[in-house]
């Protein structure tokens, strides 16, 4: 199967502070999947390092105050570009990112405070029926088989 993942959780450094958040059993997954790396904040244009950026509303902003809202756009569009040309079915995403994050993002405070929601190229893949994992959930796609393993 064709994963998207997000770039940070493969070791690249392209966070918002240029580190990364490599995973471990990332090896053992890209034994059993193609792993599709990509960045949505460096798809849209987006520098590294970068001011922090969370999403409030149906905007991104950083913490500085510039609404980055645009570049994610374009980076989301391009991630999903990316899913329709490698025909991915799952995503691999960092988790509580205004991007990548699943289910759970930062509240748009810059006060690390959590509240239910998606970042947006997780809540436009999802549209596209394509299932996302955060990185806590990586088990599920190296252990367990999903349900749409044999596709």
């Amino acid at each position: 199967m064709r994963i998207l993942v997000s770039a940070c959780l493969m070791g690249v450094g392209c966070r918002y502070d240029g580190k990364s958040n490599q995973l471990p059993q990332l090896e053992q997954l890209m034994k059993q999947h193609t792993c599709i790396p990509v960045c949505p904040e460096i798809l849209g244009g987006l520098p590294t390092p970068r001011v922090p950026a969370e999403r409030q509303g149906s905007k991104i902003m950083t913490q500085d105050g510039q609404d980055v809202t645009q570049q994610f756009v374009r980076g989301t569009a391009e991630v999903l570009r990316l899913a329709d040309l490698y025909h991915c079915k799952a995503a691999l995403l960092k988790e509580r990112s205004p991007s990548c994050g699943s289910e759970q993002i930062y509240d748009g405070t810059f006060t690390k405070t959590l509240t239910e929601g998606d970042g947006l190229t997780a809540e436009m893949l999802k549209r596209k029926g394509i299932a996302v994992y955060g990185e806590s959930q990586i088990g599920e796609l190296v252990n367990d088989r999903p349900f749409f393993f044999s596709i």
